[in-house]
């Protein structure tokens, strides 16, 4: 009786893992005996999220090997190494990719997702997140979405009596609060170096930009063509940096500290006396592993969440993008099996499970917020925008970043920076 309890305990024990895998509903289409290699390239130094699933593909196929390797100047020598002897198979794309001259030999590689033959669920994934091409086909997959706002420390917000903003004018007040209490700089982010790259003020003036040109077609096609018109649609996103920054919410000496926008930044913010650290998801999800590189931290540990900039009286915005893609080269070697480790990732459960690895947001309908990510899922529809789904173009992403940057520095004023729209 005891070897038959065991038997049947080792039994539900074995379908239990099965269904979190997500291997318990997927059916291997191929001969499960086929021995070949695939081969991923990306730009993450390392990727053990899909690592994971690559375990999990080898319950089906064991005799299949997986990699993934992060290649020197990846993005200037993936079009060389697409042709080369040693193709990839998967390779990190994205939506700027499509359309644009500069990337045609890349695009020229990628496999059409949207192939009913390949039988690839690309119905999981929400509509918003999708990039097509001019002839609607699927060339890149979303694996992860991002948001932006800002890492708060809710420790620090207890410690001093005050609660997280949930409006514009709440924010504003707290921040003073904050500097009475001796906080020098409430709102920090990464402030310096390239323009390009600065990620303080484009938290802030990026989400408000999209949401007054997703009120307005005719503004957004204004601002893709980068028609110097367009330069009045930044008015309220310019304006809100530069409240920010006369209101003191931060203290430009203190982020101009920071030398680059992700590791010492996340371990500026373990340091435990940063209120509010203005990034996005993809920052965000290198928490996990500085939280263990922190001395600080590890001696202090606090409760930390990723909450959206109450940029209105009605609150924030949820900007749903995608953070990585996945393409498929359709002229590598193992074609077939290369899809069908697609069809295998690109699901439901697969993708969370990821998401919930990497600390990002999973891309699929039935979108579940990782812990950290909870104040995200009080967001309501109706200020959710996508990005892909309004068609915006990396020309005027550009713009705005630059434009808010100058403005927050201190280089242009709001009236400058509008007139020079199309120009940075």
């Amino acid at each position: 009786m005891k070897r038959l309890l065991l038997c049947v305990a080792l039994s539900v024990a074995a379908t239990s893992s099965l269904v979190s895998c997500g291997g318990y509903k997927f059916k291997p289409a191929l001969d499960t005996n086929t021995k070949c290699s695939i081969k991923v390239v990306g730009s993450y130094d390392n990727f053990e999220a899909l690592e994971e699933q690559f375990d999990k593909f080898n319950e089906y196929y064991p005799n299949v090997t997986l990699s993934y390797t992060k290649p020197d100047n990846y993005e200037d020598t993936l079009a060389t190494s697409l042709s080369g002897k040693d193709k990839p198979n998967i390779f990190f794309s994205q939506p700027k990719m499509i359309g644009n001259e500069k990337y045609a030999d890349v695009v020229s590689h990628m496999e059409d997702l949207s192939d009913a033959k390949l039988n690839i669920d690309l119905g999981c994934i929400r509509p918003g997140l999708i990039k097509r091409d001019a002839q609607n086909k699927i060339l890149m997959a979303p694996v992860f979405s991002r948001t932006y706002g800002a890492l708060v420390n809710e420790d620090l917000f207890k410690k001093h009596n005050l609660k997280v903003p949930t409006t514009w004018e709440d924010l504003i007040k707290v921040c003073a609060s904050f500097r009475e209490k001796g906080v020098v700089s409430p709102m920090m982010g990464y402030t310096n170096g390239s323009k390009y790259v600065n990620e303080f003020t484009n938290v802030i003036a990026y989400p408000s930009f999209l949401a007054t040109l997703s009120k307005n077609p005719e503004a957004l096609a204004l601002a893709n063509s980068l028609d110097p018109s367009a330069g009045q649609y930044m008015r309220d996103a310019l304006t809100a940096v530069k409240q920010v920054v006369d209101n003191k919410c931060i203290d430009f000496t203190e982020s101009d500290k920071i030398e680059d926008n992700y590791k010492k930044m996340l371990l500026r913010f373990f340091e435990g006396d940063v209120p509010m650290l203005l990034c996005n998801g993809d920052t965000v999800s290198g928490t996990v592993k500085r939280e263990k590189e922190s001395e600080a931290y590890q001696q202090s540990k606090f409760s930390y969440s990723f909450y959206p900039v109450p940029l209105t009286a009605q609150g924030g915005y949820f900007i749903d993008s995608p953070s990585v893609e996945l393409s498929v080269n359709k002229d590598c070697e193992n074609l077939d099996m290369t899809n069908e480790f697609m069809r295998f990732l690109i699901t439901d459960q697969a993708l969370k499970e990821m998401a919930t690895n990497k600390r990002l947001t999973t891309p699929t309908k039935t979108i579940s917020f990782n812990s950290v990510y909870g104040p995200f899922a009080k967001i309501p529809a109706d200020r959710t925008i996508s990005p892909e789904a309004l068609g915006v173009n990396d020309n005027l992403v550009k713009q705005i970043r630059v434009a808010s940057y100058k403005v927050g520095k201190g280089e242009l004023t709001i009236d400058e920076a509008i007139a020079q729209y199309g120009t940075f």
